[in-house]
């Protein structure tokens, strides 16, 4: 595609180029998802031992997420969300932080654990924002880690609708880590789970003070972004669309002020007590596990 302007009148041509493709080959071409920042893109600048936390706005592009009775949809939301947290810490200098989109673009949930282990990230944030149209009256904020078994019954089909996300938007399905296949792997993954936990406690106390929690406000469940075995991961449903008093403070900005500073602080506090500061300690420590003993 290109525009020139025409001599004689001055107006602007603009010029398409069309090939001949197929149903399938153009259904590809059109959710093709931008790439992902590389990882020499999330590499730390030498000497920078600040932790470093990814913060994920859910859905995008192709992928608009829930939609809202007014229109509103969730990628948009979230992703409001996920910028002003990321300036926060910014602002703040005490974490360095990415996000996984820098836009209105699609990115395979592989590839946001991806971005997150290859940056050797110490944490990963990924907000959301749920629907329930049958039950408009259920509301509040929810926090999910990582788990082969869900809490409950509606924390299972949230995972499994949220799982979905690549198939909606028309992309192939990539599949994230896969099993655990040794016992290092596995008290790997299980401290690297005692680390999210320890945050989801630590977020929901921040948040209390100034959102309205679930009935159940911690839960667990089997997301596929949650699935890094080595970076500690918590999912933010932040409200329900569905809910006219949750979307109402889900498009205030400023309610969206209140929440990412006290998230921004839950993070920072998450970071405080750790003595000496450097990389992600589970990363450390399964290093070492495997380093080469000296005779």
């Amino acid at each position: 595609m290109a525009s020139a302007p025409r001599p004689r009148d001055g107006a602007t041509l603009l010029t398409i180029d069309l090939a001949r493709t197929d149903r399938d080959g153009f259904r590809r071409a059109a959710v093709a998802p931008e790439p992902p920042p590389t990882p020499a893109a999330l590499a730390p600048t030498p000497g920078d031992t600040r932790p470093l936390v990814i913060v994920d706005a859910g859905h995008g592009g192709t992928d608009p997420g829930a939609i809202a009775a007014n229109g509103a949809f969730e990628k948009d939301i979230v992703f409001g969300v996920a910028r002003e947290l990321a300036r926060r810490l910014e602002d703040g200098r005490r974490v360095r932080v990415r996000l996984t989109r820098d836009g209105d673009v699609f990115v395979p949930l592989a590839d946001r654990v991806r971005i997150a282990r290859e940056a050797k990230a110490d944490l990963f944030v990924s907000i959301h924002a749920d629907s329930i149209s049958a039950a408009p009256q259920v509301r509040g904020a929810t926090i999910y880690t990582g788990s082969e078994k869900a809490t409950d019954a509606e924390s299972a089909r949230l995972a499994d609708r949220e799982n979905k996300a690549d198939q909606a938007a028309g992309a192939d399905s990539a599949e994230g880590p896969g099993d655990v296949t040794d016992i290092l792997q596995e008290l790997t993954l299980r401290e690297t789970r005692g680390f999210s936990a320890r945050f989801a406690q630590g977020l929901l106390g921040q948040l209390g003070r100034v959102m309205e929690l679930s009935t159940k406000p911690h839960r667990e469940a089997g997301f596929r972004v949650l699935r890094s075995p080595d970076v500690p991961s918590v999912l933010v449903e932040l409200g329900y669309l569905s809910s006219k008093r949750d979307l109402d403070l889900l498009l205030s900005e400023e309610w969206r002020a209140r929440v990412t500073e006290q998230m921004a602080g839950a993070i920072e506090t998450f970071f405080a007590g750790r003595t000496p500061p450097g990389p992600n300690p589970t990363l450390a420590r399964r290093a070492a596990s495997t380093a080469p003993v000296s005779p």
